[in-house]
């Protein structure tokens, strides 16, 4: 069983057991975390449930961590001059653990 779901502007496929990196959550290490924005769910039964049935689902996972990615270079150049800066940016993630789907 597997379900994909929207969180932080990005869609996630799922499934019990997983350790997925989401934009950066509120809440502690080792709280729970419900995604209730389901697009799609596939069952055991090899059913694919989408739209309105999908949105009756609920994920459930556990906190595990919070930490920031590894550095991305942005560099701007202009040919002819002394034109160049060049920036850093980490962006910041949450740890999910996906501990159960379930399917009102």
């Amino acid at each position: 069983m597997y379900a994909v779901i929207r969180s932080g502007g990005k869609q996630y496929r799922v499934a019990p057991g997983e350790t997925i990196r989401v934009e950066k959550l509120d809440g502690k290490v080792g709280g729970k975390v419900t995604f209730d924005e389901v697009v799609a769910v596939h069952d055991d039964n090899k059913e694919l449930l989408a739209g309105a049935s999908s949105s009756k689902a609920k994920v459930t996972g556990k906190i595990i961590s919070h930490g920031r990615a590894a550095k991305r270079l942005v560099l701007k150049y202009k040919r002819g001059g002394q034109y160049k800066i060049t920036r850093g940016h980490r962006q910041a993630y949450t740890a999910v653990e996906v501990s159960d789907i379930k399917v009102d």
